[in-house]
Parts: C-alpha cells; structure tokens; sequence
C-alpha cells in the first residue's frame, strides 16, 4: 500500500512536471519567434527566460527519481530529503527571480527607461499568462495530493512567470492611461510576491531540516484515528517527522496484559493500516506495544 501510494504520486508529479516542460518549449518558441519579428528584445529575453525555467522542472525530475530509491545501508530511513533539497533549489531560483526583477525596475526607472509594447507583444504575455496560470493551477493540485514539496515550490515558479507576464500587460494598459512606469511599477510589485513566496518555501525546507513535527491538522488526525480503536486503551510518546513526501511516526500503545503476543501484534498492524489508508501521505509507523498496567499508564 505503502509504495503503491508513491509510485501512484511519481506518476502524476512526472506528467505534470513534463508538461510543463512542453509549456516553457512552446512559449520560449513563440515569444523569440515574435520578438524577432517585432523587435522586442524584450520578448526575446523573456522567451530564453522561459528555456532556463526547465532547470526547475528538472530538479523536481531528479528529485522524484533519487528521492523515490529504496533505502540503502547508507539511507537506512530512504531518500525523501533529496525533494527537499530540490524544493530548496527552487525556492533559491524564486528569490534570485524576485530579486532580479527589483533591481531592473529600479535601474530602469533611475534611468528615465519605459517599456512601450505593442498589441503583438501584448497578445503573447496574455497568451502566456493563461499557459502559466493553468499549469500553476495544475501542479499546485497535484503537489497538494502528492505532498511534495519540490513541486509546490515549481508551481510557484509556473505563477513567478504569469504574473512577470502581467506586468507587460500592465505596462501596456499604463501607457493608455498616460503613466509610462507601469511596466516597472508592476514588475517590482510582482518580484516583491516572488521573494515572499520564496522565503516561504526555503522556510518550509529548513523546518524539515531541523526535524520539526509535521502539521497539526495530520496530528490531529492521527490521534483521531488512534483513539477510534477500542483495543487500543492508552497511548503516548507520538512522535512525528517529514522525510520529503513522508511522515514518520512512531507511538506507545497500552493493551490488555492478557492478550497474547500475536494478538497484540495484530492491534499494532491493523492500527498501521488504518493510518496509512487514512493519511493521504506515505506514512512510516514504529508501534511499541506496552500492557495495560497502573504504572505503565501515563
């Protein structure tokens, strides 16, 4: 069940993570193709801009495939944390996107510079920003169900672009309106959203770096679960840590003295099973079976 769940989520993490690799080839192509033709050098960076976003796609790729490995005698709890360290990568790529953008709206705007695209132009970052939105809309369901970090970290990536896109559409529409900065204005505000985003998902990473507990809405369903079995009269010690995609937990339960060791086996296996059925992420279970007696109760 265990590994049936990540193999399952592999596969749609690759389909979406390889149409987003179509989406950036298709729109590199049409941005520099209309660029050339209308002399937007502008355009032309954007669309080589959108061939280097495929590092981000794939690192999710790399690290779906060497997170994926079953543990080793080196990796004895798995590989989970190469996602991480892509989730990471990519949250790095955000800030440097973000940041990059600042710096070009304030250099333009100290030097008198505005950009005035034409209906061309315009028609292709509208284009874009439809591409982009939908393939964050995509890959953000999909990185939710899977619970991977990498990929909501490229979700976002997918949406650093459609709003990049917006702020051509707002320098156009600004333009019409008389005010000639829109462009840069818009470009600013949209690094400023890219750099949060960021801060965010590195935050993410280095929560699970430092061994932090998982959220309290999965603890709080996991208690709910463990005290929906009768058999189970007491637990404690619950304990819990992400290792990429999954949860590793481990918990003391107290059951009848009286039941015999394969019984007792069996409340700790069905309990395994619940909770993997239950949790919508791949969950790793230690359950130390203790009996029922006054001094063992907590």
């Amino acid at each position: 069940m265990h590994n049936h769940k990540i193999e399952s989520a592999n596969k749609d993490i690759r389909f979406v993570t390889n149409l987003g690799i179509a989406g950036n080839i298709a729109l590199s192509v049409v941005k520099v193709g209309v660029g050339l033709l209308a002399g937007s050098m502008a355009l032309v960076a954007d669309g080589i801009h959108s061939i280097s976003d495929m590092t981000t796609d794939i690192a999710v790729l790399l690290g779906v495939h060497f997170g994926s490995k079953q543990p080793d005698e080196k990796h004895q709890y798995g590989h989970g944390r190469t996602e991480t360290f892509a989730a990471a990568f990519i949250g790095i790529a955000l800030l440097v996107v973000g940041g990059v953008m600042i710096y070009r709206a304030a250099i333009d705007m100290g030097a008198g510079k505005y950009a005035a695209p034409g209906f061309v132009v315009l028609l292709v970052a509208l284009i874009s920003v439809v591409v982009k939105e939908l393939l964050y809309r995509l890959t953000k369901r999909i990185a939710i169900k899977s619970s991977s970090p990498a990929l909501y970290a490229n979700a976002w990536h997918h949406r650093s672009d459609a709003l990049s896109s917006i702020a051509v559409v707002a320098g156009f529409v600004s333009l019409k309106f008389g005010f000639k900065y829109g462009d840069q204005m818009a470009a600013a505000a949209v690094g400023l959203m890219i750099i949060l985003v960021a801060v965010r998902i590195i935050s993410d990473c280095l929560h699970e770096f430092t061994e932090s507990a998982v959220d309290s809405e999965t603890i709080e369903h996991i208690k709910k679960i463990i005290n929906a079995d009768s058999s189970i009269h007491q637990w404690h010690k619950l304990r819990t840590r992400t290792v990429g995609r999954e949860v590793f937990l481990d918990l003391h339960i107290l059951v009848a003295p009286d039941l015999s060791i394969a019984a007792a086996h069996e409340i700790a296996d069905n309990l395994e099973e619940t909770l993997d059925e239950q949790i919508t992420r791949p969950v790793n279970i230690t359950v130390h079976i203790e009996p029922d007696t006054p001094s063992l109760r907590k």
